[in-house]
């Protein structure tokens, strides 16, 4: 049976694949990323995309729509200046400028729910554009 958690503030519900994905890639590494969604009319927090282990920063930022509203995970890899391996989970609220305001407002009001269910994020970002959420960004921001 397929649950979900309700996101109180907005009348939202997350579902069970958006945390399931989530700890695939946290815990098992089979996605560099994942992109959720808001079904406006079922009122469902979805998993609209998802990244291989092999695919790159490039290949996330081409999944976001240049037009819609989005939510997304992206696991970075890098190592220390001590030579050891790390991963840092990076959490993106995707708002372009070129979405209606009604997602733009639907998105913002959404989000702490989502990031409840989501738990180990890093740290977050809020990008209206690609500049915003650069991979020089994220890099800095992980070290």
């Amino acid at each position: 049976m397929a649950m979900a958690f309700k996101m109180a503030t907005t009348g939202m519900w997350v579902t069970d694949e958006c945390k399931n994905s989530y700890m695939e890639m946290k815990w098992k590494k089979v996605h560099r990323y994942i992109v959720y969604k808001i079904d406006e009319k079922s009122r469902l927090v979805t998993v609209d995309k998802v990244g291989g282990p092999a695919e790159n920063y490039e290949d996330f930022a081409a999944a976001l729509p240049k037009d819609d509203c989005r939510y997304a995970v992206f696991d970075f890899d890098f190592v220390t200046v001590d030579n050891c391996r790390k991963s840092k989970i990076f959490f993106i609220a995707w708002s372009p400028t070129e979405s209606r305001i009604r997602a733009k407002i639907l998105y913002a009001t959404s989000k702490a729910g989502l990031r409840r269910v989501l738990d180990g994020i890093s740290y977050e970002l809020q990008a209206t554009d690609p500049t915003e959420m650069g991979i020089d960004l994220i890099k800095d921001r992980a070290k």
